[in-house]
């Protein structure tokens, strides 16, 4: 593929220059490891056959200062990445985001959008750490071994083949874990994403007794996560056990050589301590390897899924701005379906609407009309056809330039965690003055004030703390803040009362006087009134469309049919 469409790659790139000078100090500690056994030896073969205190001042003090220093560099290292882990998570955090929601936006599927920034967080995680030391410090193996040649060559060969053996046992760890790991982290983003929507319907699971049940499916894959887990941790543990037996087991028996050569005068006794000490140093590498294997197929995994996501993200096209929408839509022969689907729910519908006109869209379940109120706005894409806002195809305009202009107060409301006033904002800058007239507008002034705290009232996730009612009034607030020219309405009074009703008819007819253009989709005849024309959909095809009255009374005239409007 392509470097270019691999954005991770790229970024990575980028950090090129502090992952050199990271291996350097990699380079530099690794040396700086064989200070210990090189003391060692000096003491035993220097100072305890001299008898010189001033030679082990000396000595002891140079040891001293490289000890120290290599302490700096690994606390220099570890630094530089931690900040090189912050500053990947800065690159790519707002792709991420932007990649996550579009994911969302596209398949309604909000549990596995998240995983890409659950992945972001992992390799961050994972890079800032300690497991990542080992990776830097295995090339520098053969310095370790190099010495152990010049100390004596049997000692050199003892080096080489506990590496090669402790080498195949981090590969078998390799493949006896990497199944299962992968499974079991797999079951567990299923296990987590039943539990989110469990507790997102709690009022339904709670009222329906559907606890024990939904418990149990949880239950079920939970088993699974644990059963792949176990079998991995099982094989990680039996090959973490070899690996350290044997590790152990050479360093004790290259003492048991190292006397042995000092018995027959081929080398002296410090070698023989030194030698012991290097094996470990060289071994210990591949040995934590095996012991951080778990975390690295992990971010291994992880860094995969975030690559993936990154290169199926669409393109953001820096559209040209274009004036404020006044409110003219017309659509050519529009085809959308939901997203992930083939199927069309809207088939070949081309009308046109004037701005300042407010449009009541009338039909059954099913039939299209939120399908047909996301293509108005631009939130799906079409399969064919244009929807054009002031003749401009709606996909042409610079998305944070239209989305300040247009309202939308969607079937399913959805409020935020914040204050009313950020609500109606929009969490944006929040502009007392527009908030109050939004308030105003859409009739909801008054049951803001009688709130605990007002416009400051702070509201949970989804509107909790509010009714329905006035969670879908707050709603339409915030879809008028700002003076939008178009707005549309999915079903804005399912959840009103007589008096809300009343309020949602005059703000309709507000929003008719300074020219905005509306259109409504409502099941419930009262808000017929204050329409200008009337569109009837049926099977994702137009069946009628014109002035409110005439529509009307052709469905009056027509004989009823199953499915049809009346």
């Amino acid at each position: 593929m392509d470097q270019t469409k691999k954005p991770l790659a790229q970024v990575l790139k980028t950090f090129r220059g502090t992952f050199l000078i990271v291996c350097f100090f990699s380079m530099c500690i690794n040396v700086l490891m064989l200070v210990p056994a090189l003391y060692m030896l000096q003491v035993y073969d220097r100072v305890i056959t001299s008898g010189s205190e001033g030679t082990l001042l000396m000595i002891t003090l140079i040891m001293t200062l490289m000890v120290v220093t290599m302490g700096l560099l690994e606390w220099v290292r570890s630094r530089m990445l931690v900040r090189l882990s912050n500053n990947l998570d800065m690159k790519l955090n707002q792709k991420v985001f932007g990649t996550s929601f579009k994911r969302a936006l596209y398949t309604g599927n909000s549990g596995n959008s998240q995983q890409a920034l659950q992945s972001l967080t992992g390799l961050r995680q994972f890079m800032a750490g300690p497991g990542l030391f080992a990776f830097f410090d295995a090339p520098w193996i053969p310095i370790y071994l190099f010495v152990m040649f010049v100390f004596h060559p049997w000692f050199g060969w003892v080096g080489v083949v506990s590496a090669i053996l402790l080498a195949l046992i981090a590969v078998i760890n390799e493949y006896a874990t990497r199944g299962g790991l992968q499974k079991s982290n797999e079951q567990a983003g299923v296990a987590n994403l039943s539990v989110s929507q469990s507790m997102a319907n709690a009022e339904v699971i709670e009222s329906m007794g559907m606890l024990d049940d939904l418990r149990q499916r949880w239950l079920k894959t939970q088993y699974k996560v644990l059963s792949w887990q176990t079998i991995a941790s099982e094989r990680t543990s039996v090959i973490t056990a070899i690996s350290k037996t044997i590790r152990m087991l050479t360093q004790s028996l290259i003492l048991g050589l190292g006397a042995y050569l000092v018995i027959n005068n081929q080398i002296t006794p410090g070698l023989m301590i030194a030698g012991s000490i290097l094996l470990g140093r060289a071994l210990a590498p591949i040995d934590q390897m095996i012991g951080t294997w778990k975390g690295f197929i992990t971010a291994r995994g992880q860094y995969k899924q975030l690559s993936k996501a990154l290169e199926s993200a669409p393109s953001e096209n820096e559209n040209m701005s274009l004036p404020k929408p006044k409110g003219d839509v017309s659509l050519e022969g529009v085809v959308m379906a939901p997203p992930g689907s083939r199927v069309p729910t809207i088939k070949g519908i081309s009308f046109s609407v004037t701005a300042g006109e407010v449009v009541g869209i009338l039909g059954p379940s099913a039939s299209g009309k939120s399908t047909l109120a996301r293509g108005l706005l631009g939130i799906w894409p079409t399969m064919n056809g244009k929807v054009r806002l002031d003749g401009a195809d709606v996909f042409a305009w610079n998305r944070a330039e239209l989305g300040p202009n247009v309202g939308y107060l969607p079937q399913d409301i959805e409020l935020f965690a914040g204050t009313v006033s950020e609500n109606i904002a929009r969490f944006g800058h929040v502009n007392a003055e527009k908030v109050v007239e939004a308030a105003r507008e859409a009739g909801v002034h008054e049951l803001v004030l009688g709130l605990q705290q007002g416009y400051e009232t702070l509201i949970g996730a989804q509107g909790a703390n509010l009714s329905a009612g006035q969670r879908q009034r707050i709603g339409l607030a915030r879809a008028l803040y700002n003076q939008p020219g178009l707005i549309v309405l999915d079903e804005p009074n399912s959840n009103l009362d007589e008096l809300g009703e009343v309020a949602l008819a005059y703000a309709i007819q507000g929003l008719k006087r300074r020219g905005a253009t509306v259109f409504v989709i409502t099941h419930r005849p009262n808000i017929l009134a204050v329409v200008d024309k009337l569109m009837i959909l049926n099977e994702g095809t137009l069946h009628g469309f014109g002035p409110r009255d005439e529509v009307l009374g052709s469905l009056k005239k027509a004989p009823k049919t199953a499915g049809s409007i009346t």
